[in-house]
């Protein structure tokens, strides 16, 4: 293959991956400006600058950036307290120039620090949120308190779930349906010919092509416009860009808009780096992301976004995994479908209003069950409980909380199991037979610290009398001052009242211990 085929070919590939995204995020980028109280354009402005802006910069080959659902109870009391939306831009703009700086000052590393169980767990989590909440849209169940999001924003409602089943409309259903087997349909052999074809693409056409003939002959299945995508239609290019907004810059002096802007930033930066962290897990080539870059592009998009009136942006989950079982080669597929938001917003929104919101439900259906499949579950319990239980941990946090505070409660059950696990491995015992009888012989692990003090200790309590112990610290790189301690008040007083004849070897810290014999 040559190098100009072989790029037409990704090309092609990123741009019906692209064009997947583009259909999937229109609806989520009003959803959230709806849910955040925000004009509804100021979501499609976000999706377009997460895009092109963010997409140009980032480093990412498949995540994609736009306005994030996790955001969206930050961005509502913002937007109440202080007032004014052209005001909440200024702190937009401020939460932009947090991410830059804080990408120069490459802060970017703390991803490094998230253990793949909880990366694994969070994924698995946001598979089970989409399915919860595109349950509603799939069986046309219209729930106005929780508009089509994309994230575990405001938690697991339980009974969103027991409206949707009784209020079914069928045509939603049969096209949801539809869709999901075409999708199932086309990872099978008999369609192998025409995977040329994204799924998505033919599930989107499908869906639309259904419900124009349910309104055409069968009136009674037929979609209302609140099944349907809503994009505001602009009459004139003017009244267009007349839906652009922009600062007003007597908010950078109101004291509440720069601690909006701070807490955007810290929130927005989390949330990418989880997302990055994840999304590099589900590239097929493995490609690594550089943190801080990710951070600076983040950043630069936020400011962008708030100076043209877009909601703040953060790197995505829901769309990136969509991206990448779109085909998505390479980050031009973010950019693409960036750039359709824009072209098609403003040449054919009344074309765009067609689509039923049942067709991008299957999708994302798909895509959740795809994050969050049976057999992840059982290679995790395969891996071992200290595996399993910080993964399973974070799945159910995220459905049950929200992506953040169920990161963090995965994190925290990881690190307790880290912490058992090194207190576990701080020292050997072994029996050694010498010449006045049996000696038994501790050797101190390379690292010992304070959380290893407790097992040592016991340890030296539950020696039988008249042991001969030889402590070796002749492997160890770093002791614990409390360690020491122990070992010092053993050797020094404790031995005596068993009889324990004590020898220590190899301690950098030389110092007299009286022995008993």
């Amino acid at each position: 293959m040559t190098q100009k085929s072989y790029s037409f070919n990704l090309f092609r590939k990123d741009f019906l991956a692209g064009l997947i995204v583009f259909l999937i995020a229109l609806p989520l980028c009003l959803g959230i400006a709806q849910a955040s109280h925000a004009p509804l354009f100021s979501g499609i402005v976000a999706g377009i600058v997460g895009g092109i802006v963010v997409g140009a910069f980032s480093g990412s080959h498949l995540s994609v950036t736009g306005p994030a659902a996790g955001l969206t109870a930050i961005v509502l009391v913002a937007i109440t307290g202080i007032g004014d939306f052209n005001s909440f831009l200024c702190a937009v703009v401020i939460a932009g120039a947090i991410q830059l700086a804080l990408g120069f000052a490459k802060a970017g590393g703390i991803a490094n620090y998230i253990p793949s169980s909880v990366i694994e767990g969070m994924l698995a989590g946001i598979g089970m949120t989409i399915i919860i909440k595109q349950i509603p849209d799939a069986v046309g169940y219209v729930n106005n308190a929780a508009p089509f999001i994309d994230d575990a924003d405001d938690g697991f409602v339980a009974n969103t779930i027991d409206l949707a089943m009784h209020h079914i409309q069928e045509g939603a259903l049969v096209i949801s349906l539809t869709g999901l087997l075409v999708l199932i349909a086309w990872t099978t052999k008999p369609f192998k010919r025409v995977q040329l074809i994204p799924a998505g693409l033919v599930v989107v056409v499908l869906g639309t092509l259904i419900n124009m003939l349910f309104v055409n002959r069968f009136p009674v299945l037929g979609l209302d416009p609140m099944h349907l995508v809503k994009l505001p239609v602009a009459e004139s290019a003017a009244e267009f860009f007349g839906q652009f907004s922009f600062p007003n810059l007597k908010g950078f002096s109101n004291p509440l808009v720069w601690q909006t802007g701070i807490v955007i930033a810290i929130v927005a930066s989390i949330e990418t780096l989880l997302c990055i962290e994840a999304t590099d897990k589900l590239d097929p080539m493995k490609r690594y992301t550089s943190t801080n870059r990710e951070l600076k592009a983040q950043g630069l998009g936020n400011m962008i976004s708030g100076l043209l009136g877009g909601l703040p942006v953060t790197s995505v989950i829901v769309r990136s995994s969509a991206n990448v079982n779109a085909g998505a080669q390479s980050k031009a597929s973010a950019i693409i479908h960036g750039v359709l938001l824009l072209v098609c917003a403003a040449a054919i929104p009344s074309l765009l209003n067609l689509i039923p919101k049942a067709s991008l439900a299957a999708i994302l259906l798909y895509t959740g069950y795809k994050l969050c499949k049976p057999s992840s579950f059982v290679h995790m319990w395969k891996s071992g409980i200290n595996q399993f239980i910080p993964f399973a941990t974070t799945a159910l946090c995220v459905v049950g909380l929200d992506l953040l505070k169920g990161v963090g409660i995965g994190l925290l059950i990881s690190i307790i199991y880290i912490l058992r696990q090194n207190a576990r491995i701080s020292f050997s015992l072994h029996q050694e037979a010498a010449d006045e009888g049996e000696t038994t012989k501790m050797v101190l692990a390379e690292e010992v610290s304070f959380l290893n003090k407790s097992s040592i200790k016991k340890t030296l309590h539950h020696l039988p009398d008249n042991t001969r112990l030889i402590i070796d610290a002749g492997k160890s790189q770093y002791i614990d001052f409390d360690v020491l301690e122990v070992i010092r008040d053993f050797a020094e007083n404790g031995a005596y009242e068993k009889d324990i004849s004590v020898s220590l070897v190899g301690f950098k810290d030389a110092y007299a211990v009286p022995q008993k014999h």
